[in-house]
């Protein structure tokens, strides 16, 4: 076997894994979070990037084998960016075969009037379409509006509020519209955004680029995900670690109290599953069992791990 065929055997092997893992995640996440039930019609946001593209083509595959029937359409929003290639969507989405709706708004020239040059235009742009697939979604009864949101988005986001805004608040995986009208779904949420990329390059997608429009991605937010890349290479393992601990939230021993009621606390005499040590400040070191501890009222050992000193 030539060294040509032994790596193109391998790099085939290596896109069937990671075709396999991000279909399966995607399941996973909307299973875990009812994300579709039988009749949705689906929206499917497409921007012409790689994430957008991942998510129809791995949502296109759950439609016809899933057992919960579902419908989906494309829908893009063209914002008459200059250079934008209108006709690589349309072009694509037929050759696939999936109901799509092209809708053409100049989102850009409004931006560009009201934001002063050289200031980031996303959030402004961001409002603009939004209420535009708003607009869209109900037009076509779409149930669900899909976006390509990855772990690694939604992981930004949450050290963004944490370090900027000071709020413990992330992207959430379903939510309600902020109009109220519509249930917005992320599929992608347990996703690695590196494997969508790969995937991307591995399904060859069209990819439109994301900067037409002149505006540099938000410096805070290229911060961190420069932060979390380098925990992630220095100490490999800690951002899933982050990931899991936003599925794994003790309301009682955080500080908001319109999440848990500190004011008619009470001692109950039982032992609490969420309980802790009241003087321990350093979260407990890894590995530690604080239920090996002496029982102080009878001086005697309740659990002893052997290996554990």
């Amino acid at each position: 076997m030539t060294d040509t065929l032994r790596d193109t055997r391998k790099a085939d092997f290596e896109a069937a894994k990671r075709r396999k893992r991000i279909r399966r995640l995607v399941g996973e996440a909307i299973a875990d979070f009812s994300m579709i039930v039988p009749g949705d019609k689906v929206m499917v946001c497409l921007s012409g990037g790689k994430d957008s593209y991942a998510l129809l083509d791995v949502l296109l595959h759950l439609r016809d084998c899933a057992p919960v029937p579902f419908e989906l359409v494309a829908v893009n929003l063209d914002q008459r960016h200059p250079g934008y290639p209108a006709h690589v969507l349309p072009e694509y989405l037929q050759s696939i075969g999936v109901p799509y709706r092209i809708e053409v708004q100049d989102t850009h020239s409004v931006v560009k009037r009201v934001i002063p040059e050289g200031k980031t235009m996303c959030s402004l742009c961001s409002r603009l379409r939004r209420g535009v697939l708003y607009r869209v979604a109900r037009e076509i009864g779409a149930t669900k509006i899909a976006l390509g949101h990855h772990r690694d988005d939604i992981l930004e986001t949450f050290f963004l509020n944490l370090f900027h805004n000071g709020k413990i608040k992330a992207m959430p995986p379903k939510l309600v519209s902020d109009n109220g009208e519509h249930i917005v779904i992320r599929p992608l949420a347990y996703v690695e955004e590196s494997d969508l990329a790969a995937y991307a390059e591995d399904r060859r997608f069209p990819i439109i680029p994301c900067d037409l429009c002149g505006s540099q991605e938000n410096l805070q937010r290229k911060q961190t995900k420069a932060m979390l890349r380098d925990w992630e290479k220095k100490h490999p393992g800690r951002v899933i670690s982050i990931f899991s601990a936003l599925t794994r939230v003790t309301a009682s021993h955080l500080m908001d109290r319109t999440l848990y009621d500190f004011a008619t606390l009470a001692a109950t005499g039982r032992p609490e599953p969420d309980g802790d040590l009241a003087f321990d400040t350093d979260g407990g070191e890894a590995g530690f069992d604080p239920q090996a501890l002496p029982d102080t009222t009878q001086g005697t050992i309740v659990r002893f791990t052997p290996g554990r000193g």
